[in-house]
């Protein structure tokens, strides 16, 4: 994008080019002004760019246009950035507000307005970031103290752990039968291809016999093996070649809500979660789906810790809302039963996320992650990611990297046959049965990236 610079003086982006520049101005900073003419407060400002907008939307058959030097976009309103918002002097504002396009790629935009509370005219419009990625940073002339605009190369988010684009790679599927004193049973899951990944099965080495029973309600296939005590440290190995596309929001009929609006074991919804679901909105209540499920992932990620210890890993969503802790299951979790809950419907998956740091060896355990309906769209989201590298936070809004293999979706799954202990709660690891209880069974994901390909 062409630099150019902003003839705005220092005195005047004080409190504002600052605040965009470091990203981290507190909502009651403002320009001092003489007593007579007293400063916008913030949300007088956001509730200004947001009146700005839905004028316009409504002036543009539902959707909002946004033009600079190198955009035309039709878009959506997704978020105001409150912290972002700033007096820059008498009558002067500014906005960063997160708008989605028709495909689902999310723009962050900045808006200079100018203005009294319920007059405010915006006299300059442009993108800054695409997907959590700037096209332009900020930076002060040291002659005469002005701001301009700096193009930026493009980003790459490679050492954040996303390959962006595709990715292509062989994953390895170990599983070592403990010491069986008596029969057991064992499901493993079988990864399916589907639009995002091409999963082709290149070798199965176990001298266990097993055979394919499905999940009718989310899609699954799994191995089903009835074991022997003779079976003890035997191991089986699966390998895939695995061709994965970076997921957006995908076009999809509405979904049934008994099945993506209903309660869990470990996964409930109403009572406290729509409690704190309706506290968190608030006037967001009468916003679109979109920006409710914003609203929501953005509580998350500011509430909890992304922690492993307690009784973690189950996906218990309970449990996230209680200790505000956990891994990727509480917090993908504990976001499907707030939303659920007001009504967006949200659904499960897990899978195993592959190094974008090097090109083999082993995988750090599983990952899961998310998806809430809204607009016609499936979005993708990956909270705990977000919550760990919070550069990625709008990125992992609507977007999963190329680099991660998906392994089944849903939670309480039912097969036939089925654990004596009734539905699996997920299933990424093997789930083994001994006398009715599940015991674990020693496994490990490794990979080899096809880097020629």
């Amino acid at each position: 994008m062409k630099s150019y610079i902003l003839a705005i003086s220092r005195t005047v982006l004080v409190s504002g080019l600052l605040a965009l520049t470091f990203c981290n101005p507190k909502e009651e900073d403002t320009v001092t002004e003489s007593p007579s003419s007293p400063a916008v407060s913030i949300p007088e400002i956001e509730q200004g760019i947001k009146d700005f907008i839905a004028v316009k939307t409504g002036e543009n058959d539902g959707v909002f246009p946004v033009k600079d030097e190198n955009h035309d976009l039709k878009m959506k309103l997704v978020r105001v950035h409150t912290e972002y918002l700033s007096n820059l002097g008498p009558d002067s504002h500014f906005a960063c507000v997160d708008l989605v396009d028709e495909s689902g790629d999310v723009y962050d935009v900045d808006f200079f307005m100018e203005g009294k509370p319920g007059a405010m005219n915006v006299t300059q419009t442009t993108v800054h970031k695409l997907n959590g990625k700037p096209f332009y940073s900020w930076k002060q002339n040291k002659e005469d103290k002005t701001w301009y605009r700096v193009a930026l190369e493009q980003s790459n988010n490679n050492l954040l752990g996303v390959v962006e684009g595709t990715d292509h790679f062989e994953f390895y599927y170990t599983v070592q039968i403990p010491s069986l004193e008596g029969p057991a049973r064992m499901w493993i899951p079988v990864p399916e291809s589907d639009p995002f990944q091409d999963v082709k099965l290149l070798e199965t080495k176990s001298d266990i016999e097993s055979r394919k029973i499905e999940e009718k309600v989310f899609g699954n296939t799994l191995l089903y093996y009835e074991l022997k005590p003779e079976d003890s440290g035997k191991e089986i190995q699966i390998s895939y070649e695995v061709k994965r596309k970076e997921k957006g929001p995908y076009e999809a009929s509405a979904p049934d809500p008994k099945v993506y609006l209903a309660s869990n074991r470990l996964m409930p919804k109403g009572g406290r979660f729509e409690e704190i679901a309706k506290e968190v909105l608030g006037e967001k209540l009468k916003e679109s789906h979109l920006i409710q499920a914003r609203a929501l992932y953005d509580y998350i990620i500011d509430n909890m810790r992304y922690m492993k210890f307690g009784d973690y890993g189950n996906g218990d969503s309970n449990y996230a809302c209680d200790s505000k802790t956990g891994n990727c299951s509480e917090f993908h979790s504990f976001f499907i039963s707030l939303a659920r809950s007001v009504d967006i419907p949200a659904r499960f998956a897990i899978g195993a996320s592959i190094p974008s740091d090097r090109n083999e060896g082993g995988i750090d355990g599983y990952h899961c992650w998310a998806e809430f309906y809204a607009d016609g769209k499936w979005w993708p989201v990956d909270i705990s990611e977000a919550n760990k590298y919070t550069a990625l936070a709008t990125y992992y809004f609507g977007r999963h990297p190329a680099n991660r293999i998906e392994l089944s979706r849903g939670r309480d799954l039912e097969v036939n046959p089925g654990p004596n202990a009734g539905p699996i709660n997920f299933i990424a690891y093997p789930y083994l049965e001994i006398n009715g209880k599940e015991i674990k069974a020693p496994s490990k994901f490794t990979f080899q990236r096809k880097v020629n390909s």
